[in-house]
């Protein structure tokens, strides 16, 4: 697992909608645990898929 770079406001990258999840496969469970690790670390409740 890896801890993710975090945007913060005022990031304009952050205006970015974020595509649709179509297909559950190892990649995005990977990326899901990598987000878990990320937002432990940041000491958040929440983290947005534009944020990573």
């Amino acid at each position: 697992m890896a801890v993710l770079e975090v945007l913060h406001f005022p990031d304009a990258r952050l205006r970015t909608v974020a595509k649709p999840v179509e297909t559950v496969d190892d990649s995005i469970r990977a990326l899901v645990a990598d987000m878990f690790d990320t937002m432990y670390d940041e000491e958040g409740i929440g983290l947005a898929a534009t944020q990573v």
